[in-house]
């Protein structure tokens, strides 16, 4: 069978402005996309009785984890300046992540951390991290 690989070229990360309706705004220069990975706590639930010995688990609360965006810094580029809002704010954000085949992410979330770097003589570059709140929504094509 042949593989169904892929690249990421032409996925986006976008912002929204609030709105209704609301308005996403691509992030401008994105090169790279790390999208929510997903995590489950487990708390023990061993007691004096249970069976020979084992410990024992229960499914605990679910959490969507964080986002990373990395891309080439412009200062008062399109979206980057309302990622710098957006961590100004006490407040969540809408975001997306769409792929080359029109399926995306959408998500809440709170930027916890933006960092650019400007180097003497290489190209300028930021990375944003995002803290996902609640239930993220997977929308296939």
């Amino acid at each position: 069978m042949a593989t169904q690989a892929a690249i990421g070229h032409g996925s986006k990360f976008q912002i929204g402005d609030g709105g209704s309706p609301e308005v996403f705004t691509e992030v401008a220069e994105v090169t790279g996309i790390t999208p929510p990975a997903f995590s489950r706590d487990v708390p023990d639930a061993t007691h004096m009785a249970s069976p020979d010995k084992w410990r024992e688990f229960i499914p605990g609360l679910r959490d969507a984890g964080e986002t990373t965006v990395t891309m080439n810094f412009i200062p008062g580029g399109p979206g980057q300046d309302a990622i710098i809002a957006a961590f100004t704010r006490d407040t969540q954000t809408n975001y997306k992540i769409s792929y080359p085949n029109s399926e995306h992410w959408d998500f809440a979330a709170y930027c916890v951390g933006f960092a650019p770097e400007a180097p003497l003589d290489g190209k300028m570059t930021a990375t944003a991290r995002f803290k996902l709140s609640g239930k993220p929504t997977y929308v296939t094509a």
